[in-house]
């Protein structure tokens, strides 16, 4: 019997798991959002408004957008760990992403009860 030896944080199966979840997420309020439009057909800003002036419309926008935030996530960070081998460029751009991805998930918080 051959022993296993298995090293690593071991994210690879979350980090698939996660990613697929929050994409069929996205696809779930994708069809949403699409229904809607055909149903609504706005053409103006109050029309938008009327739209995302339900709470169970902002709340699975919102639930739509931290999903999105958090699958970019996970990729961008396999790609920089695959492709960038220098910790301290890697960790930078890691470190900036996060904050953009923040920046974008307060933003459309605000967005949407702002």
């Amino acid at each position: 019997m051959a022993n296993r030896i298995v090293t690593g944080a071991h994210y690879g199966l979350i980090d698939w798991l996660a990613q697929r979840v929050t994409a069929v997420v996205m696809a779930i309020y994708i069809l949403l959002a699409i229904t809607l439009l055909l149903i609504f057909s706005p053409d103006d800003y109050s029309s938008w408004k009327t739209i995302f002036s339900n709470q169970w419309m902002r709340i699975v926008t919102l639930i739509f957008f931290l999903s999105l935030c958090w699958h970019a996530w996970i990729g961008v960070r396999n790609i920089l760990m695959d492709y960038i081998h220098k910790t301290s460029i890697r960790l930078t751009i890691q470190v900036l992403v996060i904050f953009s991805l923040f920046f974008y998930a307060v933003w459309a918080i605000e967005i949407m009860w702002g």
